[in-house]
């Protein structure tokens, strides 16, 4: 009998994974040393090369590997709880690795680690990749998928909501109640998600023919302390009548910090947050929301990663205000 991959595997101390990539002549997923080992441990078992044994060794694997970033909210939650559901119905396992936060080398570190364990496919959450990651996450030919994070570009398969349509939806909702001046808080305005929904919202002033201030606009990584400092630099007399949270922490940084001032919400202050957790639902005054369909997109992100039929589709999942006591 041949010696397989799965010999050559054990004999160099490497994973089948690698041994692929090694004979595949594929760069970047190991050293120059482990790839001279692993050619001369093949030569000597007299290894006939199989053409195919990346695609092998990735149906056989019965886990998926997830990548998240470490923000600090709770938007998460269900995402990752939707795509256990469907890979326990698939009799899948799930591995979960954290990326950081726009840290180029953990995600380099994460894709890494998946990429060596030749795991079924991969789902990045809520996550830019850098250039350099994105080409090392295509080029090791996994099926893979984003998740609540779109792209401009067709290209890359995504399951997330309309950015542009949350900033637009939300800002519409306020001026819908007779805002006029209206600030959009804690916002990561580096990539393209907090791009859009900047965007999405200057168009709704726009539209109504409104002013738009820089000021009014606070930057931020959607936590919950951005909320408080974005509200804390509109001061305890704000110009705006009405703020949009970026999540819920964010929202609800937002609120404390106005009740802090003793402004009243909503009769002094209006607040719409993104995201729609259940942490909206539990404070006081409940919190009006732009709700994503985070469950569906764990469960419809997992499903197109299974089909291979599928792979370069995108979808929008479905979004919608509801209305509580914050506005």
């Amino acid at each position: 009998m041949s010696a397989t991959i799965k010999d050559i595997a054990e004999a160099a101390g490497v994973s089948a994974a690698t041994v692929s990539r090694v004979l595949g002549n594929k760069e970047g997923f190991y050293s120059q040393s482990t790839a001279t080992r692993v050619r001369k441990i093949a030569a000597s078992l007299d290894y006939e090369k199989n053409t195919s044994a990346v695609e092998l060794v990735t149906q056989k694997s019965h886990v998926i590997g997830v990548i998240i970033s470490a923000t600090k909210t709770n938007f998460s939650d269900k995402i990752i709880e939707g795509i256990h559901a469907e890979a326990i119905r698939h009799g899948l396992s799930v591995i979960m690795l954290y990326a950081g936060q726009n840290d180029p080398q953990l995600q380099e570190q994460a894709l890494r680690t998946l990429i060596e364990r030749a795991v079924k496919g991969i789902l990045v959450v809520a996550i830019e990749l850098t250039d350099k990651n994105l080409a090392l996450l295509q080029d090791s030919q996994i099926p893979y998928r984003f998740l609540s994070t779109s792209y401009n570009s067709n290209k890359l398969p995504s399951i997330a909501s309309d950015d542009y349509q949350i900033g637009y939806q939300a800002t519409r909702h306020l001026i819908e109640r007779g805002h006029r001046k209206i600030g959009l808080v804690a916002m990561d305005t580096s990539g393209h998600i907090g791009q859009q929904r900047v965007a999405g919202y200057r168009a709704a002033m726009i539209q109504e023919a409104l002013p738009v201030k820089d000021e009014w606009v606070k930057v931020g990584m959607y936590t919950y302390e951005d909320g408080i400092k974005a509200m804390q630099a509109f001061g305890q007399q704000p110009e705006v009548t009405a703020i949009i949270g970026a999540s819920d922490l964010a929202a609800i940084g937002v609120l404390n910090q106005a009740m802090q001032y003793d402004i009243q919400v909503p009769k002094q202050l209006a607040i719409v947050s993104i995201d729609g957790t259940y942490l909206a639902r539990i404070v006081r005054p409940q919190l009006t929301t732009v709700t994503q369909a985070f469950y569906e997109m764990g469960t419809l992100g997992t499903q197109m990663l299974l089909d291979q039929t599928q792979q370069t589709i995108s979808q929008f999942t479905p979004i919608k205000i509801e209305t509580r006591q914050s506005t």
